[in-house]
């Protein structure tokens, strides 16, 4: 989807909940809403990040977001939440769990809380009459695509993991939950969000041994990590291995609200 239709979300909106804020695109989209003058409210449960992230984008903005440590796919803990925190305008969905390896050994785990979460914070804005959410989808839906690269018009395909799968339902949800109720919705496809705010305040540093590339080479270069272990040998490349395309994450924070 393109920028400039989520800035007509966003545009006329100033206080925006922003879950999964402390995560990793997360935290970098609170910076560039905070910086544009919007308000912004964190939930988060911090089973990925830390409250540290918090104390960072204070540092970079000269602000502090409201935050609530919330467990997004408890019911109970969301209505609370949203009782409590009136007047949004808007929510950006980020809350979910991304490790694709750990979504093929614990499925139910994640079609749980994946999907829980954005049930839950769907009631929550009908209850509330909260009408716009931009939410955040992944390149995983696309499955493995007949030709590349791939584009908007694309045909979804079967999903290959327990977390792409999440999204593709996430989407099929938002679909049908518009369709019935006054609400508008944006899913954002990411392709390999990398990188970090031009601080170094707050970047990608997830708890434990990292799930994606670019913090596991980062952390075997510093040498938290012995090795970097490369997998697959017979791509049609000059040497043989995988080529992915990236964007970097201040680029993507952007698009969530550019004019």
């Amino acid at each position: 989807m393109r920028a400039d239709k989520v800035f007509t979300f966003l545009q006329l909106m100033k206080k925006i909940l922003v879950t999964g804020g402390t995560g990793f695109i997360g935290s970098h989209t609170v910076v560039e809403l905070q910086n544009n003058g919007f308000e912004v409210i964190i939930a988060d449960n911090l089973s990925n990040s830390s409250e540290e992230v918090l104390e960072n984008i204070v540092k970079i903005t000269g602000r502090e977001p409201i935050f609530e440590k919330t467990d997004l796919a408890d019911p109970v803990a969301t209505a609370g939440f949203f009782d409590k925190h009136t007047g949004i305008d808007g929510v950006i969905h980020f809350a979910a769990s991304k490790a694709v390896g750990e979504s093929m050994e614990n499925p139910l785990l994640y079609y749980r809380n994946n999907l829980g979460s954005l049930i839950n914070v769907l009631e929550g804005m009908k209850k509330h009459l909260i009408r716009d959410v931009v939410f955040s989808s992944s390149c995983t839906v696309y499955g493995q695509p007949d030709e590349l690269p791939v584009t908007e018009a694309s045909p979804l395909k079967q999903a290959w993991s327990a977390y792409g799968s999440t999204k593709q339902v996430g989407e099929e949800i938002l679909r049908f939950t518009t369709m019935a109720h006054p609400l508008k919705a944006i899913a954002l496809r990411y392709f390999n969000p990398i990188g970090a705010h031009p601080s170094a305040l707050i970047g990608e540093l997830p708890l434990g041994v990292p799930n994606n590339l670019a913090p596991y080479i980062t952390q075997t270069g510093i040498g938290k990590r012995k090795c970097l272990n490369v997998y697959g040998k017979d791509y049609s490349t000059p040497d043989g291995t995988a080529v992915r395309d990236y964007i970097h994450v201040v680029d993507l924070a952007k698009a969530h609200w550019w004019p």
